[in-house]
């Protein structure tokens, strides 16, 4: 008796060989056989990260497939683009993702720059670069406590969006908006940073580096959160080239891999940073690098402020924006998001209307090619933080 409860207690299977495979490395799922059941978690937000839909095939509580489905947004992004002047893109270009629209607002404006022949006044830079990594602290204080979110603790999460109000707060107050801003625009920027800017959002930045510290204790010093991420959605070192994985994906598989390096823009070879890398590949390690991320951030924009200009020309002069015709030509303009490359790749055939314009975003890659591979054998309820954890952002594939 004793012999068989340890069998019992020890029982293991060979999830690889589970479901059998058919010739073309399909699984071999037969839903009428009652082993297994599909579910469906989406599009609704709180299933996923965003408006997207998961199609999982489990057995028990394991997954055996997964197909990620899109098509809940139609926008269409890219085909309005060609029916737009350049400045009526921007509008546009802005929603093709919400949590962090001023990567598309750069990516559009130099661009469309590149391609005009206008050179942006050293102050603009400065405003921009800004600007982004502003863009980039906002989404890193949801996003690295909402990943103890998908295991129910929501704590972290409440606190994280309390700070992110503070810069809302900030961005309002330097362009108007607190979630859309428009503040990068071809030529430059819109506007000086308000009188005091400076001093309210370094005294957020001191209020954001107690907040790190508290997340320390409450997530990643927290027993069951290193339990269920440790180990889990490991993904191999040849998948991140094989499927062009970007940003804290990468580099949590020890890759170095940031655009803000590697094809330095602006001013940020001007300032100190590194790269923030691990090794596991696996959910702690991608969250471990956001955190590291979110410390390197507060402290960017701490020597932006340090050396940026209080003065100087914000715009270049340019042709009358309704109708300015770019000249022939295409470009392939990138920045670092928070999520990793994040590019367009622009055309003009002359006229006052965008030939093409494509984004190249990370989301495709890592929600659809990757996430539907990395599912496979992980446990049903470990499919939030996976996922989570690769950071997706619908809108860049229903571009």
């Amino acid at each position: 008796m004793k012999n068989n409860l340890t069998s019992l207690l020890n029982w293991n299977t060979n999830r690889s060989n589970y479901p059998e495979m058919d010739a073309d490395g399909n699984p071999i799922i037969d839903l009428e056989s009652q082993k297994f059941i599909k579910v469906w978690q989406g599009p609704n937000h709180p299933g996923v990260t965003g408006n997207m839909s998961l199609e999982l095939t489990i057995s028990g509580d394991e997954v055996v497939d997964s197909k990620t489905h899109v098509g809940y947004l139609h926008r269409g992004f890219e085909k309005l683009f060609e029916r737009r002047k350049y400045i009526q893109c921007f509008p546009t270009c802005i929603r093709m993702c919400v949590p962090e629209p001023d990567t598309n607002e750069y990516n559009l404006a130099v661009g469309t720059e590149e391609l005009g022949g206008i050179e942006v006044p050293d102050t603009a830079k400065w405003l921009r670069m800004l600007a982004l990594e502003m863009a980039r602290l906002q989404v890193l204080l949801r996003m690295v406590p909402g990943q103890a979110g998908t295991m129910g603790l929501g704590l972290g999460s409440q606190w994280g969006m309390y700070y992110r109000e503070l810069i809302l707060d900030r961005f309002e107050e330097l362009t108007g908006g607190r979630i859309y801003h428009m503040y990068i625009l071809p030529g430059g920027v819109r506007g000086l940073m308000p009188e005091g800017f400076d001093k309210r959002l370094l005294g957020n930045l001191d209020k954001i580096d107690g907040f790190i510290a508290d997340i320390d204790k409450l997530i990643f010093s927290n027993a069951v959160f290193k339990k269920r991420t440790i180990g889990t959605g490991f993904i191999p070192n040849d998948w991140v080239d094989h499927y062009g994985i970007t940003g804290p994906v990468a580099r949590a598989a020890g890759y170095k891999r940031d655009v803000r390096k590697d094809y330095p823009y602006l001013f940020y070879d001007q300032l100190d940073f590194d790269y923030n890398i691990a090794q596991e590949s696996d959910v702690f390690a991608r969250f471990e690098v956001r955190r590291q991320d979110l410390v390197t951030t507060v402290d960017l924009l701490r020597q932006i402020l340090a050396k940026m200009p209080r003065t100087g020309d914000i715009r270049a002069t340019t042709p009358n924006v309704l109708h300015w015709k770019i000249p022939k030509g295409e470009t392939y303009v990138r920045v670092e998001s928070s999520r990793g490359e994040y590019g367009f790749y622009m055309v003009s055939d002359g006229t006052e209307y965008p030939r093409r314009i494509n984004l190249r975003g990370p989301s495709y890659t890592h929600a659809v090619s990757v996430l539907e591979k990395l599912l496979v054998n992980s446990n049903i309820s470990d499919v939030s933080a996976i996922m989570v954890s690769l950071a997706t952002c619908p809108p860049e594939i229903e571009r």
